[in-house]
């Protein structure tokens, strides 16, 4: 790139920066990045920093610093979404109805969008519907909602990111969260607490507390951004198998919810009434031409013996439900009725 072709990408860089509306002084300090780049071009200088800082305006200008969307609090509809998204457990059902009318009622006193009751963490094994309570509970406020594993997490650069030093530096999978969401009030899941790997733990469990309590995480600094960012109006949801690998000073900053698992007649209700009905519908198949004998769901729900949650039955249907659209495309049949006799070759 000649000086003339440098002049003008710096020229670009300073509108780019200058048509956000940014905090005023991480505004100045971006423009400062830029003049020192200026002035090292007109003393000779190599323009080695310039992709450097124009990666960093860029991040910059792309995060929701004033963005957010208006809370929805029902308390009616949200019982409705719950009851739409999840069949039984109606203690957890009652428990998120408590949080939200918590927060209602803060929000209606004190006037303010600040969720200051302690995150939820749902606790229970695999399949048991911690997600989807999740994104059910963020459906019904009406929120942005996100999700961040932290299953093989090994450091806790991934969650609060590299220093723009570091050769490959990048913000953190909080700031990335914001940037995809681009609202800064967002429902924000941390998925599988308990899966970190053992030697970042400590590290990890660190920056979580620091996440998790209001006193710090109004001013979240990430590496890379090197600015602070308030996270007081994001609702942190957890998950976790169990409470094992959680450090004491976390739980104190969680509600914890443990989360039953599901008896065979309600895997059965569940698979007949949410779960096929829900693949028959991303499929394109019409109800008529795949039918399930009743008699086959007590079968089904065990194909790999006993299990809490229904991830196995899941997988199943999704496979049957697969199966039958590849058959009906290759003309080998117009309507399917699956049971206990020619089960195997649907599997």
């Amino acid at each position: 790139m000649d000086d003339q072709a440098a002049l003008t990408e710096i020229t670009k860089l300073k509108t780019k920066l200058q048509s956000v509306q940014l905090p005023a002084n991480l505004q100045q300090k971006a423009l400062e990045q830029i003049d020192r780049i200026n002035l090292a071009l007109k003393h000779g200088g190599n323009l080695s920093h310039l992709d450097t800082t124009e990666k960093y305006i860029d991040w910059i200008i792309s995060l929701p610093w004033n963005n957010e969307t208006a809370d929805v609090i029902d308390i009616p509809k949200t019982k409705q979404i719950l009851d739409k998204n999840h069949f039984g457990l109606e203690k957890v059902k009652q428990r998120i109805l408590e949080y939200l009318s918590i927060y209602k009622l803060q929000k209606d006193k004190l006037g303010s969008a600040i969720i200051r009751t302690r995150p939820i963490f749902f606790v229970g094994l695999a399949g048991t519907g911690k997600t989807t309570f999740a994104i059910s509970l963020a459906e019904s406020l009406g929120r942005k909602f996100v999700r961040i594993p932290f299953g093989g997490l090994a450091s806790a650069r991934d969650l609060r990111g590299q220093p723009k030093t570091s050769p490959d530096s990048e913000p953190g999978k909080i700031i990335k969260a914001l940037r995809e969401v681009q609202v800064k009030n967002p429902v924000i899941l941390l998925d599988e607490l308990d899966r970190v790997t053992p030697e970042a733990r400590a590290e990890i469990m660190g920056v979580l507390i620091e996440l998790l309590d209001p006193s710090q995480n109004i001013h979240f600094v990430d590496n890379y951004i090197d600015y602070p960012f308030s996270l007081e109006n994001f609702l942190f949801i957890a998950t976790g198998n169990n409470t094992n690998n959680i450090v004491p000073p976390v739980l104190d900053r969680l509600e914890i919810i443990q989360m039953p698992s599901y008896t065979d007649e309600e895997k059965i209700e569940i698979g007949k009434n949410f779960i096929f009905p829900k693949y028959l519908a991303m499929s394109g198949i019409d109800k008529s031409q795949l039918t399930i004998d009743d008699a086959l769901w007590t079968e089904m729900i065990r194909p790999l013996g006993y299990e809490p949650g229904i991830r196995s039955l899941e997988r199943l249907i999704e496979t049957i439900v697969r199966k039958v659209a590849y058959k009906l495309v290759s003309s080998e049949g117009t309507n399917f009725f699956i049971n206990s006799s020619n089960l195997k070759d649907f599997k």
